[in-house]
């Protein structure tokens, strides 16, 4: 069962005309531990706050880290509506099945999105083009320097109103293509959504 502690200090959401990518979260996060021995653990929903870090935690190290990206949208009929949950509740595994993170329950991903987007429904945008961009998100928590998987991890969901990703919306966007410099190569990460692998697409 989540535990849900609720915002003391609730936000006004921001008008639907003025929404952009990634720049407003919602009142509350979702959060599940993982220790080894104990298995993930403590599943809550609280209020949308920072955390804290030990300087070497080895997520901050090694980058022992992944998150996938969905959103919920609001229909003319006011329903709520989740855009293929189970598939990125399965992309989140095969991602971390990649940086040796423990798999967590598919089912225990479905809920902790649905009981978080049920929660901050009000946040749910109205107009066309806009929905409620959804951020699950493993870290490894466990404090060490040296090379090997963490023994513990924090899986959290944030959820945000966002308008279009690129302001011109449908229309074309300019890309570089390069044959120079390479994010993902055959035998790598390219197929998990990895900190690391947007880390390299930077330059």
């Amino acid at each position: 069962e989540i535990a849900i502690t609720r915002t003391a200090n609730p936000k006004t959401p921001p008008a639907d005309d003025t929404l952009a990518f990634g720049k407003v979260f919602t009142d509350h996060m979702f959060l599940l531990n993982y220790d080894e021995g104990k298995g993930w653990h403590s599943p809550r929903i609280e209020p949308y706050g920072p955390f804290t870090l030990d300087p070497a935690c080895c997520v901050l190290h090694y980058g022992q880290a992944i998150f996938d990206g969905l959103k919920a949208f609001r229909g003319v009929d006011g329903q709520i509506r989740l855009f293929r949950l189970a598939d990125h509740a399965r992309r989140v595994n095969r991602s971390g099945h990649f940086l040796c993170i423990p798999e967590i329950d598919p089912a225990m991903i479905e809920e902790s999105i649905r009981a978080l987007v049920e929660v901050d429904q009000r946040w749910v945008p109205h107009k066309a083009g806009t929905s409620l961009y959804i951020r699950p998100t493993v870290i490894a928590t466990e404090t060490f320097l040296g090379v090997h998987p963490s023994h513990s991890y924090l899986y959290y969901v944030i959820v945000g109103p966002v308008g279009a990703y690129y302001k011109e919306g449908m229309n074309p966007v300019r890309i570089l293509a390069t044959e120079k410099y390479v994010r993902a190569v055959q035998g790598g990460m390219g197929a998990a959504k990895t900190a690391g692998n947007y880390a390299a697409s930077l330059f």
